[in-house]
């Protein structure tokens, strides 16, 4: 699990991007429970394409906390829920899972989902076309998520 690096939203040079260092996420800003979590792979290049949008992401709303995770890297942390699409976001507000699923590797897809769960405290991922267990995986992903953060 990496922290996204603090770089200016107008210019991320990709080295600021792949430096990123192992360790807990930055702190979002009091009062934020927001969490907003990119589960990818090293070896997926289209993770690559995507680490600088998620990093202005990061930019773009200082209140909320933003995660990289590598699912293979930290598979005890990931367990046992199946990521088989890259990228793939996770978004709990609190403890509850707002949102679990990939987004389009551009910024406004995820930037649309963000600013959804900012604006209604209720959006929930409960849904019943996503495969079984999907959503009880990614609820105990969160949890783990909150503690490691």
């Amino acid at each position: 699990m990496s922290a996204i690096p603090d770089v200016p939203a107008d210019s991320v040079p990709a080295a600021a991007v792949d430096s990123v260092t192992p360790g807990p996420a930055a702190a979002p800003a009091a009062g934020s429970s927001l969490l907003v979590a990119c589960l990818c792979a090293d070896w997926c290049r289209v993770c690559d394409g995507y680490r600088e949008d998620f990093a202005r992401l990061r930019q773009q709303h200082p209140q909320v906390q933003f995660v990289w995770v590598d699912i293979e890297d930290d598979a005890e942390l990931v367990d046992d829920l199946e990521v088989e699409t890259f990228p793939t976001l996770l978004i709990g507000a609190g403890e509850r899972l707002c949102f679990i699923g990939p987004v389009l590797p551009q910024p406004g897809a995820s930037q649309r989902l963000i600013q959804a769960a900012l604006d209604n405290p209720a959006m929930s991922a409960a849904s019943a076309t996503a495969p079984a267990g999907t959503t009880v995986a990614a609820q105990a992903l969160l949890a783990r998520l909150r503690q490691a953060c």
